[in-house]
């Protein structure tokens, strides 16, 4: 990883809730942001900010979420998430999450990431893959 990657660093994503986005269970007058749909874009988001700052052949993983959904969004509405690092302990990355919809917040809380060399990672991966085979 590069030296670049500090607490505090933020970056800030744009998106529009469309229908994939949106729960159905409620019936069409009912349509929002799907929870499981929200943690995938913090997720997204909070890679996207990491992978500017590793190395080539890095990427990092979630390992922990920790959000508030505090408020619905209507499908066709605007959304704004913004993760900052908030600390680093070796590859292990922990970042805040804010998200809002254009008129009040929707999103509050904490994700962790590891940071894993991709090469390694798919070694490791091979090798429980056989194992769970054998079993």
């Amino acid at each position: 990883m590069k030296s670049s990657l500090q607490p505090g660093i933020t970056l800030t994503t744009q998106l529009t809730v469309d229908r994939d986005r949106t729960i159905s269970f409620m019936g069409e007058d009912a349509r929002v942001y799907a929870t499981p749909k929200l943690l995938y874009d913090i997720e997204m988001a909070c890679r996207e900010l990491l992978l500017t700052h590793l190395d080539a052949g890095e990427d990092s993983v979630g390992t922990r979420v920790e959000i508030d959904h505090i408020a619905a969004t209507l499908m066709g509405m605007s959304v704004e998430i913004t993760v900052t690092v908030a600390e680093l302990n070796g590859r292990a990355v922990t970042l805040e999450v804010q998200a809002r919809d254009s008129i009040e917040p929707i999103c509050r809380g904490k994700h962790s990431r590891f940071i894993v060399d991709v090469a390694k990672t798919a070694q490791r991966l091979a090798a429980k893959s056989q194992k769970a085979a054998l079993v």
